[in-house]
C-alpha cells in the first residue's frame, strides 16, 4: 500500500468517528495521562506537539500544564472535535494543524516537547516519523510516545497484530519494547524511560468505536475463540471478546 493510500484510509476510518473518541473512556482517562500531567508539569514555558492528536485528550492535559499547544492529525473532522472540545474547556492555548507524522510541516527545532498517544501504531513509516521529531525538537526537548504494545513473543504478537487489523484496516503495528528502543536509537534520540501498563479494553466499545463491519467483528470472535490457552490467558480474553493489552509509555530526549 502507497504511503498516500493508506492515509487516505487512516483519514477514512477515523473521521467519521472522532465524536466517539471524544466520549470514549478508554480514550479520555487513564494512568498514563496522569502520568503524563505529573510531566509536563514540570515544563510550564514549553511550547508541544501532539502527534496523532485524535480526539484531543493529552491536548487537553498538556494545555493545562504548558504554554502552549499545537494539536496535530491527519483527520480534519477530529480537528474540528478538538477545537471545539478546547473552546469548551477554556483552553486558549490550542491551536490545530493537519497532516501526515512523517511529513511535519514545521521549521527546525520548534518544539520544546513532542507527545503521542494511541497514534502511532497507524503511522505508515514510524522510523521517518520519529526522524521528523528529532528534527522539530529543539536540543534537550522531550518525546513522550504512549500506545499499545506488542508483548515481543512472536505467537502472541501475530494474535495481538490480527485482531487489531481485523478491527481496523488502518492499523499498521503495534511495536514491542525493543522495536522502540531500536526507532528511538535510529531516530538519533536518547531514550530516558521505558514503563509499561496493562490496558483493559471492553469488546463492544471497542469495536463499535471504529464501525468495525459486522462480518469482521464475526471474524474476530472466531479468531478468539481459536486462540491457545497461553494466549487466552496472556491477554485475559473474556467470554464476551473484551481482553486485556500491554501499552507502554516511553520517554526520549534530543541531544542539547
Amino acid at each position: 500500500m502507497t504511503t498516500h493510500s493508506h492515509h487516505d484510509n487512516v483519514e477514512k476510518q477515523f473521521g467519521s468517528q472522532a465524536n466517539a473518541y471524544l466520549t470514549s473512556a478508554v480514550h479520555a482517562s487513564g494512568r498514563d495521562l496522569q502520568r503524563l500531567a505529573e510531566r509536563l508539569s514540570s515544563l510550564p514555558q514549553a511550547r508541544v506537539l501532539d502527534m496523532g492528536c485524535g480526539a484531543g485528550h493529552a491536548s487537553f492535559i498538556a494545555a493545562q500544564n504548558v504554554k502552549q499547544v499545537v494539536a496535530y492529525d491527519l483527520s480534519s473532522q477530529m480537528l474540528e472535535v478538538v477545537a471545539q472540545a478546547a473552546q469548551e474547556k477554556g483552553l486558549d492555548n490550542i491551536t490545530t494543524r493537519q497532516g501526515y507524522a512523517e511529513s511535519l510541516p514545521f521549521e527546525d527545532e520548534t518544539f520544546d516537547v513532542v507527545i503521542s498517544r494511541y497514534s502511532a501504531h497507524h503511522w505508515h513509516d514510524v522510523g521517518r516519523a520519529l526522524r521528523e521529531v528529532s528534527r522539530v525538537l529543539k536540543p534537550g526537548g522531550v518525546m513522550i510516545i504512549m500506545d499499545v504494545m506488542s508483548p515481543g513473543h512472536v505467537v502472541r504478537d501475530v494474535w495481538l497484530q490480527t485482531v487489531e487489523a481485523l478491527r481496523d484496516t488502518s492499523h499498521v503495528r503495534n511495536y514491542s519494547s525493543g522495536e522502540w528502543l531500536a526507532l528511538i536509537n535510529d531516530a538519533n534520540l536518547i531514550a530516558d524511560s521505558l514503563l509499561t501498563d496493562r490496558l483493559p479494553l471492553e469488546f463492544s466499545s471497542w469495536v463499535t468505536r471504529m464501525r468495525t463491519p459486522e462480518a469482521l467483528i464475526n471474524a474476530i470472535r472466531l479468531y478468539q475463540e481459536s486462540a491457545s490457552a497461553e494466549v487466552k490467558a496472556y491477554f485475559a480474553l473474556q467470554d464476551d471478546g473484551s481482553f486485556t493489552s500491554d501499552t507502554i509509555l516511553v520517554e526520549a530526549h534530543k541531544m542539547g
